[in-house]
């Protein structure tokens, strides 16, 4: 046997192609495949079925509860705090077995034994999830827009398509560190409490941590910025509000970000939705990480860096 054909071999039984650089054709055929077998699955079909069901009644009962005073703002406003809660659930679930499964099953080392490197299956798999939960959230929101459409004086159809791209964007972010969780996890068991584990960090501990840093500062442990602020009487005040650091902690959580990020193209301002500053805190102006367009590099943050670490230690990992 010639070296060039154990070589071969070794790379087949190995679970891993002789170059470990992305090749288009195999990301494209990665992606299609995950995608069709993620449509056929009963998981896509009850999260989508789940889905679309809040969406009919959520815009139903919204269009039956205030039919003079909805506009498409105000659903975009009442809609996207619920999307900030579900999407993530659907995503992390979707991405849950995305590569644990087939790790688990072995099925990984045959796809592996194709001309696919491992980089090539996780963006693959990554785009695949993402493409079906874009299906589900485009359905949803057609279902949602058709039930309020005729229930406002003038729907603004660009609006509502930029809430979905950002929506898309804020399902992209999750999906990619569900992903990237998968592809460093040894078994599904492993991957669901790794899924856990991202839903609590940013839904429990994150949203806490504004209120015990105000505790914190209230009780003298964190200094505070002073400024003088108006009071609902209209009297001066001295106040304190929480360091900039503190502040950019929050900013950096999926979901502000996400909010954020629909004020830039939707048309909402942001006392409509998303993360609001009493400009007296801040009288030379707000700080960068503190402005709407730095929420997008948020969300770009998360979808980047989480596959990037990913693709670093999947690809030299052992199978």
């Amino acid at each position: 046997m010639s070296s060039e054909t154990g070589t071969g071999t070794e790379a087949a039984a190995t679970g891993g192609s002789a170059s470990s650089s992305l090749t288009l054709e195999s990301v494209r055929a990665i992606t299609k495949k995950d995608f069709q077998d993620s449509i056929r699955s009963w998981l896509f079909w009850g999260l989508s079925v789940f889905f679309f069901t809040l969406m009919a009644v959520l815009a139903g009962f919204i269009a039956w509860a205030e039919p003079e005073e909805l506009t498409t703002l105000g659903f975009i406003s009442l809609i996207s705090q619920v999307c900030k809660l579900v999407i993530p659930l659907i995503a992390l679930v979707l991405g849950w077995k995305s590569i644990a499964g087939e790790r688990e099953t072995g099925s990984i080392k045959v796809l592996l034994s194709l001309p696919h490197s491992r980089k090539d299956v996780l963006v693959g798999k990554l785009l695949g999830r993402t493409a079906v939960l874009s299906l589900s959230l485009g359905i949803g929101f057609v279902i949602g827009m058709l039930a309020v459409a005729f229930a406002v004086a003038e729907f603004s159809f660009p609006a509502y398509v930029a809430f979905l791209a950002m929506t898309i964007l804020y399902g992209l972010a999750y999906m990619s560190i569900a992903v990237s969780l998968s592809s460093v996890t040894r078994s599904t068991t492993m991957a669901g409490a790794a899924m856990f584990g991202v839903f609590v960090l940013f839904y429990i501990v994150w949203n806490s941590i504004q209120s015990a840093l105000g505790l914190l500062m209230r009780r003298g442990y964190i200094d505070g910025v002073s400024y003088t602020g108006t009071t609902l009487t209209g009297q001066q005040q001295e106040m304190t509000r929480l360091p900039d650091w503190a502040l950019f902690i929050d900013m950096i959580d999926p979901g502000n970000a996400y909010q954020n990020t629909i004020t830039l193209f939707s048309g909402l301002s942001g006392e409509n939705i998303g993360t609001t500053f009493n400009e007296a805190a801040f009288p030379n102006g707000l700080p960068f990480y503190l402005q709407d367009w730095f929420s997008l590099v948020i969300l770009l943050f998360w979808i980047v860096v989480p596959i990037a670490v990913a693709l670093y230690l999947f690809d030299r990992g052992d199978i």
